[in-house]
């Protein structure tokens, strides 16, 4: 396993140095000859990673973690083009096929793939870093001293000491607002993340380029149509073709099963279509909690799957927070986190190489965090005292830390931020567009999902779920995130995904055929995390040492006070204080893992 990092530079010593600062292992000139003068690219050996690389199409040098579930399709288009150079041997890497398909297509050529994928060209005096359409993997990126450095892993970049990294205190105060980075901040200053759809062109004298390959659409029916059927169909064909090409080959297939829709879905799809038999793992915290358990039980019934639950105790929780803090480039405030990781470990266990699960239904179809803001915009007075604009009622719904912030952070941090950007420039482009924009979208809903697919798809979902399968050698795959099944959610007429109060209306139609009717018409629920009672019992002795130790306070970000009170139970918490402490405690063991 592998990360891949690269430099770019004014001559190829200094290259060379910075990469190997990176903890990088540059190709030697036998094995990449079209190196372009004052470039180093290689791999990074000993963090998890599918990084592959260097190789070469047309003079062009790259690096890069490419998964395409469209082979078929991309060879075809470049046999297709008759360019002058010959199309890649239909055998080559998934890495060299995306490569051919840029340098000879360009921006269009990475439009047609589909998959996971980051990528590094080194392109004459350039350096060019693509990304996929929905950000299943994650690229990063910073300039110091005259060069440019760019790598998979944010630990390379924080090891590179032309770059001086330190604390970025305007990503902390995103981070508490969001319980993830939305954009492409990051919280090492200097160091951004390459935004998904995007393809960045560095130049060697510091000037950035940035292009879009793909942005989703939004294509409005008028007027909408009264029967749904075709749309249902439609959607019913998207979601059979995306669940088969992220099928893994002659091996069973593993699914991560909650009980909800959206990974039953993916689960009664898999075991249709493939040839091989599906397991599949459920989580349970145990007997005496609320938990999901009799639905994918029913799920794992009903589709003959081999059913597992991984029982995961507040102890065990407790004991490996900080090593899946540690996995991720970026905190994520999800209480899953350990569940998650042992999950990939059960399934990796099983000698799966690929799993499936059910991420990207709410953001993609309309899950429940719409609804608060649809009945905010019903409510809104326009101009009165009390009336908050939509980028404010958006952080507002989060209810993590953002009201909390006068009291949470010390003066001196509030200090420092306060000129720093606001907070809602994460979300406008999103919710405010107008006119004919990248972004710009006509209805509500709409612009909603689009903004909960671009901040929490990108920087929560998938990037969890890629960091921590990839730790143990699987990889993660979400078919409900798939390009062409998000394209048609976009050309859907809202009143089909939000009708009336049911939400996901017209994904649950398209395999109401699959599943028992008891797991297609329940109200969402979400999985029950027993955050409150892990944080005053397990974890509390951890959280007490963490918060209130001498390393936190020199660090100087929380008011002492505040934490103790949260600790006790006390103030106006209640009753989402468990949410907000974890939040607070896995930033703390992140920075720690980072050295911050």
């Amino acid at each position: 396993m592998a990360r891949f990092c690269v430099s770019l530079a004014d001559t190829t010593g200094r290259a060379r140095a910075h990469l190997a600062a990176m903890g990088g292992a540059a190709a030697g000139p036998d094995r990449v000859p079209l190196d372009p003068p004052g470039a180093a690219l290689g791999l990074i050996t000993g963090e998890p990673g599918p990084a592959a690389g260097p190789f070469t199409a047309c003079g062009r040098t790259a690096a890069g973690e490419v998964t395409l579930h469209n082979r078929p399709v991309l060879l075809a288009a470049l046999a297709a083009a008759r360019t002058a150079v010959a199309p890649p041997a239909r055998d080559c890497s998934d890495g060299e096929l995306l490569l051919h398909c840029w340098v000879l297509l360009g921006d269009a050529g990475v439009a047609l793939a589909e998959g996971m994928f980051v990528l590094a060209v080194l392109d004459g005096p350039d350096l060019v870093l693509i990304r996929d359409h929905v950000g299943a993997r994650t690229l990063y990126y910073a300039r110091a001293d005259g060069a440019w450095a760019a790598s998979t892993s944010l630990r390379a970049l924080r090891r590179w000491p032309a770059l001086g990294t330190s604390l970025n205190l305007s990503a902390v105060r995103s981070f508490l607002t969001f319980a993830y980075l939305p954009g492409e901040e990051t919280l090492l200053t200097g160091v951004r993340e390459v935004l998904p759809g995007r393809v960045l062109r560095l130049a060697r004298d510091g000037r950035v380029t940035e292009t879009v390959h793909w942005e989703p659409r939004e294509i409005v029916e008028d007027p909408v149509p009264e029967d749904p059927t075709g749309h249902v169909l439609a959607l019913r064909a998207l979601l059979e073709r995306a669940t088969e090409v992220r099928l893994p080959v002659a091996e069973p297939a593993a699914v991560l099963l909650s009980g909800g829709i959206d990974s039953s879905l993916v689960t009664a799809l898999a075991a249709k279509l493939h040839s091989h038999p599906v397991h599949t793992y459920s989580i349970s915290f145990g007997d005496d909690l609320p938990n999901e358990l009799g639905y994918s039980g029913l799920v794992a019934s009903h589709c003959h799957t081999r059913h597992r639950i991984l029982n995961v105790s507040g102890a065990a929780v407790a004991a490996r927070l900080a090593e899946a803090a540690a996995l991720l480039d970026s905190p994520v405030g999800d209480p899953l986190t350990v569940p998650n990781l042992m999950l990939a470990e059960a399934v990796a266990a099983d000698g799966a190489s690929v799993v499936l699960n059910g991420e990207g239904g709410d953001p993609v179809f309309g899950g429940p965090k719409n609804l608060p803001m649809l009945v905010q915009e019903m409510h809104r007075t326009p101009g009165a005292p009390w009336d908050e604009d939509r980028a404010t009622a958006y952080l507002r719904s989060y209810r993590k830390c953002w009201t909390d912030l006068p009291v949470l952070l010390t003066a001196p941090a509030l200090d420092a931020l306060r000129d720093a950007p606001r907070l809602e420039r994460h979300v406008e482009p999103y919710l405010l567009a107008e006119g004919g924009g990248p972004y710009a979208m006509e209805h509500l809903l709409n612009r909603l999902l689009h903004c909960n697919l671009r901040t929490k798809g990108a920087h929560h979902i998938l990037t969890k779920v890629e960091r921590l399968t990839s730790s143990q050698g699987v990889e993660g795959r979400s078919p409900l995130f798939d390009r062409a099944v998000i394209d048609h959610a976009f050309a859907t007429p809202p009143g089909y995904k939000l009708r009336g109060t049911a939400e996901k209306w017209i994904l649950k139609e398209a395999v109401r055929d699959l599943l028992p009717g008891t797991v297609v018409d329940r109200p969402k629920s979400g999985m029950r995390v027993p955050v409150q009672q892990w944080l005053t019992g397990p974890l509390r002795d951890l959280g007490q040492e963490l918060l209130l130790g001498r390393r936190s306070r020199q660090r100087g970000l929380f008011r002492p006070e505040t934490i103790r009170t949260w600790l006790k139970g006390e103030g106006t918490l209640l009753p989402r204080q468990g949410g907000k402490l974890w939040l607070v405690l896995t930033l703390e063991l992140w920075l720690r893992s980072y050295d911050l």
